[in-house]
């Protein structure tokens, strides 16, 4: 089965506003990520011939550079956000990489069922409301196969659900920069790393292994390998 793939959901743009999304990569780099999706690749270990998807991928600097490491695997971006497709868009072309971008949202993947060997998801759960979390969630395991494998990074302890209505992908708080740093700071609390996190996974019918805790900006970012 294939989902039917509406575009009329709301979102936020990766700094929370359209005019920002220049300035992401800039984030990127100075908060850096690039260090956490070479931790995601390694612990995906996607192989040639294999089907790669990065679910809020933004302007593609994960995919960027799992497909200057690794030839020969099916790259899938997806992001709601046309201006980040458009950038990552131009990355690739660049390189000469082929990576297919689509806009879309993770709660209704535009793949058949068990048909992509590897998912990612790098920051982004915690921006989602509880439900739009669960549908998520059931989206990746619908188009994982038994042996797919799903790498995900969120803040520890934060996989709780946004708090603003939307169900978009976004970094909320409409500021770009230390605006970002503040808005991550004032959401990582003392709730105890990874309980909460694998816990949804459980719920969802992930088996998980043990997570890795990730520095990134003075935060705890929990990685997870989890598997259907």
């Amino acid at each position: 089965m294939t989902r039917t793939v509406s575009h009329d959901r709301d979102y936020l743009p990766g700094l929370g506003r359209g005019f920002l999304t220049p300035f992401y990569d800039v984030v990127h780099r100075a908060f850096g990520v690039a260090g956490l999706h070479r931790l995601m690749i390694g612990l995906a270990d996607p192989q040639p011939g294999m089907r790669v998807v990065d679910l809020g991928c933004g302007t593609g600097n994960l995919l960027v550079t799992l497909a200057g490491q690794r030839p020969c695997v099916d790259l899938v971006g997806l992001d709601p956000d046309p201006r980040a497709l458009a950038r990552a868009g131009r990355k690739s072309r660049r390189r000469r990489l082929p990576i297919d971008w689509q806009r879309g949202f993770g709660q209704e993947l535009p793949f058949p069922d068990a048909s992509v060997d590897r998912v990612f998801s790098s920051l982004m759960l915690h921006h989602l409301d509880d439900a739009s979390q669960g549908e998520f969630l059931a989206e990746i395991g619908r188009v994982l196969p038994a042996d797919g494998v799903l790498v995900l990074a969120d803040m520890a302890g934060h996989a709780r659900g946004g708090t603003d209505g939307h169900g978009g992908h976004g970094w909320h708080g409409g500021h770009g920069g230390p605006g970002v740093l503040r808005h991550l700071r004032r959401r990582a609390g003392a709730v105890p790393a990874d309980a909460h996190l694998i816990s949804r996974l459980g719920d969802a019918g992930f088996r998980t292994g043990s997570p890795s805790v990730y520095p990134l900006a003075g935060l705890a970012i929990t990685v997870v390998r989890a598997h259907r």
